[in-house]
């Protein structure tokens, strides 16, 4: 059975999904979403041979792990479709690069290169769509990388962002039997079957306690994902190590390592609820942050139960002028939520925060400007971030901020062991600005000139040494590069009137404080000793001399902002 359409204001927009059961009937052709045919350009006779060799070595693939994934013999054939799906389309493409790659000393080799990007992609996506399950969150994944990837392979992907599947109520209430020995029933007095918001690894359904009349909302994972999850991240793991034997300067590897740690962790959903709880019973304390983040009231690996408290994404302009939220302070709360993860002691840090987690919701209680709520949904993907490496994180950022390159340097290498030749590139890539703006003033405004520079530069075999250096530095730090990333793009899409340059104070003012916490956490004693007293006026007076450069930049923010001026971007 096919589920419906839906909009989400949990997750995001769903299209139909057939689970297993309804592929072994006839359906009729509208409801075949991922069907096509097999691709049918020639292949060369002189690539036969080795093709038929390749495409051999993935179905043995596919054999060999489905060993390791299901014992059920009945479903031998859907991995082997789903494996030569992936082999197929990967060397398809690595042989299309191949040829194109051979002719950069033609006239319009930009031109052919551009149009190659763009058919790999298709063919990739047609894959993705094919194979669903996790291979959904990756294509998402990939699409909004468009600092790793070409744009062509991004803009194709982008539809994946709406394409999350819908698993059918029977398949639902089979899992929950099977995973709890109860039917829904016993829980819910109703549970509405049409789920209210869908993602690539689970749905969201409204339904009401039985025992209690209290309105939750259950997120169930997609009971197709048991089935294929091992066998999808080999074949990921397999894609990226086949690119890098062909193409060594495009090592894309350390992202299959990525999936096979973090995958496990987000399809455990008792996990997601006790870092559900643990960054509620955090965010108690932190009064400025008006973070709403729903009670769990129970949970197993493939399901949650938690309080029904829905909003409004962020991007939804149109209900936060209606309701007379403030989208610069929409903005300004989510930097301070996120830099509080990133440096606040001992702080979950939430790795996965675009549009579809995070929802608005007005508040009128809330006093002046803040009148709003910021809810946090999908705790699955959290990490926490070594001491150490917040401190030297926040050092670098005030190196940074100080324009002072002999500091940024030691902090780069501390943080994430950069040498001086690669600190150029690092110091662009965590900051998004040309490394000359970087050592000048990062507070000016980015000029088209510089938006130009950073294009050719990628264009120029940069691209190639960025991918080689995001290799190397620690995941942890790469999760923080993907928040950073993702709250950018949160704050894009908000059009806020003071830009990007308030987020940047913002962050600023957390590495400030974390690194005048570490200088006082030194102090042995009372301050009536000499030593301490001057230790502690040291750091407070360096603190406090940020805090006035911030405030007095944040003022100039506003009155630009007041006088209908352009957004300092």
């Amino acid at each position: 059975m096919s589920g419906p359409s839906v909009i989400s204001p949990f997750l995001r927009r769903a299209i139909p999904w057939t689970c297993r059961r309804c592929q072994r009937q006839a359906l009729p052709p509208n409801r075949r979403a991922f069907t096509t045919k097999p691709p049918t350009n020639p292949i060369p006779k002189t690539r036969k041979r080795r093709r038929i060799l390749v495409a051999s070595g993935g179905l043995v693939l596919g054999g060999a792990t489905l060993v390791t994934v299901n014992d059920d013999a009945k479903h031998a054939v859907t991995a082997v479709q789903r494996s030569s799906r992936v082999v197929s389309t990967l060397f398809i493409n690595i042989n299309d690069y191949r040829k194109t790659l051979k002719r950069d000393q033609e006239e319009n080799y930009q031109d052919l290169l551009k149009a190659c990007h763009l058919r790999c992609a298709k063919r990739t996506l047609r894959t993705l769509e094919m194979n669903g399950s996790i291979f959904i969150k990756l294509g998402q994944h990939l699409s909004s990388m468009n600092y790793l990837l070409p744009g062509e392979w991004c803009d194709t992907f982008i539809p994946l962002q709406d394409k999350c599947p819908v698993s059918s109520y029977e398949s639902i209430e089979e899992m929950v039997r099977k995973d709890t020995g109860h039917p829904l029933s016993e829980y819910f007095s109703e549970f509405e079957i049409t789920p209210i918001g869908a993602a690539s690894l689970a749905q969201v359904h409204h339904a009401v306690v039985k025992e209690t009349g209290q309105e939750v909302a259950v997120k169930v994972q997609h009971p197709a994902l048991d089935e294929w999850a091992k066998l999808d991240l080999a074949l990921t793991r397999f894609s990226f190590e086949s690119l890098k034997y062909w193409f060594p300067e495009y090592d894309l590897t350390w992202l299959a390592e990525e999936m096979e740690v973090s995958l496990p962790q987000e399809l455990d959903f008792y996990r997601e609820g006790q870092n559900a709880m643990r960054a509620r019973e955090y965010f108690k304390t932190v009064r400025h942050a008006p973070v709403v983040i729903p009670n769990v009231l129970w949970a197993k690996r493939r399901i949650l139960v938690m309080d029904y408290v829905s909003g409004h994404r962020p991007d939804d302009l149109e209900y936060l002028d209606s309701h007379g939220i403030d989208r610069d302070e929409v903005s300004a709360a989510l930097a301070r939520i996120f830099n509080e993860m990133i440096f606040g002691t001992n702080a979950p840090l939430h790795c996965d925060p675009h549009g579809g987690n995070i929802a608005i919701r007005h508040n009128p209680s809330r006093p002046g400007k803040g009148n709003f709520d910021v809810i946090m949904y999908d705790h699955g993907l959290y990490r926490d971030i070594p001491m150490t490496l917040r401190r030297s994180y926040a050092k670098l950022w005030l190196a940074v901020l100080d324009a002072d390159e002999p500091k940024m340097r030691k902090y780069a290498y501390d943080v994430a062991g950069i040498s001086d030749e690669h600190f150029p590139l690092f110091a662009s890539a965590i900051t998004g600005r040309d490394f000359s703006v970087v050592k000048e003033n990062i507070a000016k405004p980015r000029s088209t000139e510089e938006k130009d520079t950073i294009s050719e530069a990628l264009g120029d075999g940069m691209l190639e040494q960025l991918i080689q250096l995001l290799g190397k530095v620690p995941r942890v730090l790469l999760l923080i590069l993907k928040t950073n990333d993702l709250t950018r793009s949160l704050d894009e899409n908000l059009h806020t009137r003071q830009g990007p340059a308030r987020t940047f104070l913002i962050l600023a003012r957390y590495a400030s404080r974390t690194v005048y916490e570490e200088q006082l956490e030194g102090l042995r004693g009372t301050l009536l000793w000499p030593s301490n007293l001057v230790a502690f006026l040291r750091a407070w007076s360096a603190h406090i001399r940020v805090e006035l450069r911030l405030s007095t930049y944040e003022t100039y923010l506003k009155m630009r902002a007041m006088l209908g001026m352009d957004a300092v971007l």
